[in-house]
């Protein structure tokens, strides 16, 4: 029997649902742009002692260091779940499993690492289909709504790439009609795709750089469009329209593994990378690249640096939070010590979300130049098991969306409430 009360909770329950697939959209790793810029207003400046309220967790998202994408009223996510690498699909009012897709075998072979097995791309949204691709480097093109597949390639055996020592981790980039990806290998480290069909349009032979682990973006450089990646070695610009090599500039500090994703702005590209490495500004506004400037003020592992009013924000090995200058490289401030040593960063309406990848803590900081002021800090609700007898930590990049921030550690998903 259907009483007021009910009606009246199914009624908000349905306007909830409503106003969430409706809402802003976050379609891929770093959003639709690549900024790590969410566009979320009217969010809270401080949280309390005990951290923003849970509104709804999820424990069935298996091995993986996926974050979400969110379309429609729609979480996807990839994870690994005894031993088969799976595009997942949640709803975003409640967390509930919608449905969820084979991906490709992921018993951790074909790469190699103590670091925790699973999926480490984030999937990609479009036009009601889904993309992603697994560790051994799979990848698929499903039904948004339904998970069934479209169609399907393997990096490895269809475009003859390599599998990095710690599996493909690239999020697909849609531009339009088509698809772009980085196999790697000889036959052209970067490819373009329809995306409805899987059909190879172009190649970029005569760029030929094993992958490694970022994800390309797009940039316009004087009225025309280029696709820019960044190798072990190499930054690069390959044409939008042909996959031509357009600019390279040698990256030769790279070592052991280059996985943080470029940030193009104004003609220029900045570049990070870990492992002593350090940070480069290039100049690809004039015929040839030119460095603007190098040092090791940022030395960014893997948890990602953004741009905001000239100023970068991103954890430094050995540094802690780092401001930097843009323009000049110059350090403007760092953080270090408990909870602000290393992990990734986030920005959403004036502040900055950090997560420490060690202690899976999280914390708000103001986005200015003028110096470090941290708003709150709290422990994830929960620590996962999975990554019990391995080396791996809490990596996934936190998303705010909807007055929403995610959270994930591996199979663990939280959705907690940032609105004022």
């Amino acid at each position: 029997m259907k009483t007021k009360k009910t009606g009246w909770i199914l009624s908000a329950f349905l306007l909830l649902s409503g106003l969430l697939a409706s809402g802003a959209e976050w379609t891929s790793f770093r959003g639709s742009d690549r900024s790590d810029h969410s566009p979320d207003q009217g969010l809270l400046k401080e949280w309390p002692k005990e951290g923003p309220k849970l509104v709804w967790e999820s424990r069935l998202c298996g091995k993986g260091y996926s974050g979400p994408a969110i379309v429609n009223g729609k979480i996807y996510l990839t994870g690994t779940i005894e031993g088969q690498a799976k595009i997942l699909c949640l709803n975003e009012s409640d967390g509930k499993k919608l449905w969820e897709a084979d991906l490709g075998d992921d018993p951790e072979k074909g790469y190699s690492t103590g670091w925790g097995a699973g999926p480490r791309g984030t999937p990609t949204v479009s036009e009601g289909m889904v993309y992603a691709i697994s560790a051994n480097g799979s990848l698929m093109a499903a039904d948004a709504n339904s998970g069934k597949k479209k169609w399907s390639k393997e990096m490895v055996g269809d475009f003859g790439g390599k599998v990095p020592q710690w599996g493909y981790s690239e999020s697909p980039l849609v531009d339009g009609d088509w698809l772009i990806v980085t196999p790697g290998g000889s036959d052209g480290a970067i490819v373009a795709l329809d995306k409805k069909t899987g059909k190879t349009i172009w190649r970029s032979q005569e760029l030929t750089d094993n992958a490694q682990y970022s994800s390309v973006i797009i940039a316009m450089v004087n009225g025309k469009k280029q696709y820019v990646q960044l190798f072990m070695k190499t930054l690069a610009g390959v044409d939008a329209q042909t996959g031509k090599l357009l600019w390279s500039s040698k990256w030769s500090q790279g070592r052991t593994a280059v996985i943080p994703t470029p940030i193009y702005h104004d003609g220029k590209v900045y570049m990070t990378s870990g492992y002593g490495a350090g940070c480069k500004l290039v100049d690809i506004s004039g015929a040839e690249a030119k460095d603007v400037w190098e040092n090791k003020v940022m030395k960014n592992h893997h948890g990602g640096v953004l741009l905001l009013d000239g100023y970068l924000y991103g954890f430094s090995d050995g540094r802690g939070l780092v401001c930097q200058d843009f323009k000049t490289g110059e350090a403007k401030w760092n953080q270090s010590g408990n909870g602000m040593q290393k992990g990734a960063v986030h920005y959403a309406d004036g502040m900055l979300y950090c997560v420490d990848e060690s202690e899976g803590s999280v914390s708000l900081v103001e986005a200015t130049p003028d110096g470090f002021s941290e708003k709150g800090r709290f422990a994830m609700p929960d620590v996962t098991k999975l990554r019990e007898g391995t080396n791996g930590k809490v990596w996934t990049h936190p998303v705010v969306v909807n007055g929403r921030l995610y959270l994930r550690d591996q199979d663990l998903f939280f959705c907690l409430d940032v609105k004022k």
